[in-house]
């Protein structure tokens, strides 16, 4: 869903790829930091209910089928140096192929030039799969068992739906042919003036996390464009309400380490950001505070890649009806 809130403990550097690997998966339930953000939120027994959503989870029935006419998603992992990226994966209808019920064979890989080219095997991986048309979204967590020419694995722990909130409305359509010439991913470690376009016009992007003993995790966020605002060289927005799950800002109570993919859906162009983020707890309705949580989260870029790496476009679009207003 939307929204993940909690105080950000100390910042984790990088982490290797092995040492991720080697740590033991807990038990089912809500983790640390997310009943520590529930708590602080007041919404315990709400979030309660919906504890068995993070039961071990199934590629079967709705999901399979779900997973089976999909053409994009949005991958979190670690490169070969342990730093955290968030990446987008695409492909035609199949390229999601639930090969049991507890595995899910993506046949692709991110691109020459992605961060996450040649990710590692062994580690946690986070996938969010979108239907922007529809508002549909499924939340896939895992460990990345094998990859190979053009063929990613991942062994997949939970499985779950989220509800269409802050979805805009698109119908993507993949390219035969590139509309756009190329352009080839430039790595630098601040956001440039083109950088920041992107960003303030952005009305959808996604955010990965890790937690060190749950894994890694992909999520989106969306709403009006402006909602992600430049301060300084970071970047902050405003936390909407959601299902109270907070599962990507119970996994920053623990480790701050987090990554950004921003993607222009009319030109193709992606702007990958790895960093940190903390989250602040505000007075309601202060200016920026558009939906009245009290939550805001700061990010702060450490290394940026910035290209063309995503080959489809957007032929229609819809604001989400709902979104809240920019309050300053």
């Amino acid at each position: 869903m939307s929204t993940d809130t909690a105080r950000t403990a100390p910042a984790a550097g990088p982490t290797s790829p092995a040492s991720v690997a080697e740590r033991p998966r807990p038990a089912e339930g809500f983790h640390d930091g997310e009943l520590a953000v529930q708590r602080r939120a007041g919404v315990t027994a709400e979030a309660a209910r919906l504890s068995g959503m993070l039961a071990p989870g199934e590629l079967r029935g709705g999901i399979s089928r779900f997973l089976a006419d999909r053409t994009f998603a949005v991958l979190t992992g670690r490169d070969q140096h342990g730093r955290l990226w968030t990446s987008p994966v695409t492909g035609r209808p199949g390229f999601l192929d639930p090969t049991a019920v507890t595995t899910l064979t993506v046949h692709t890989t991110p691109v020459a030039g992605d961060p996450l080219h040649g990710l590692p095997v062994g580690q946690p991986v986070g996938l969010v799969v979108v239907e922007f048309a529809t508002r549909r979204r499924v939340r896939i967590n895992g460990t990345l068992a094998a990859a190979g020419e053009g063929t990613l694995q991942i062994a997949v722990e939970q499985a779950y739906g989220n509800c269409p909130q802050y979805i805009q409305q698109r119908t993507l359509q993949l390219e035969a042919t590139p509309a756009h010439d190329p352009v080839a991913p430039e790595r630098r470690s601040s956001l440039t003036a083109e950088d920041d376009e992107i960003i303030r016009a952005a009305d959808t992007f996604f955010v990965g996390t890790h937690h060190p003993t749950r894994g890694t995790d992909a999520s989106h966020r969306g709403g009006p464009p402006g909602f992600v605002r430049i301060d300084s060289g970071r970047l902050w927005w405003p936390d909407y309400s959601g299902n109270n799950m907070f599962n990507t800002l119970g996994n920053l109570a623990v480790d701050s380490s987090a990554a950004l993919l921003f993607a222009d859906f009319t030109t193709g162009r992606t702007l990958q950001l790895s960093g940190t983020a903390a989250v602040d707890w505000t007075p309601h309705d202060v200016p920026g505070d558009d939906d009245g949580t009290g939550r805001r989260v700061h990010f702060t870029p450490e290394s940026v890649v910035a290209g063309r790496l995503l080959p489809l476009h957007a032929a229609a679009t819809a604001a989400y009806p709902y979104n809240p207003q920019l309050t300053d």
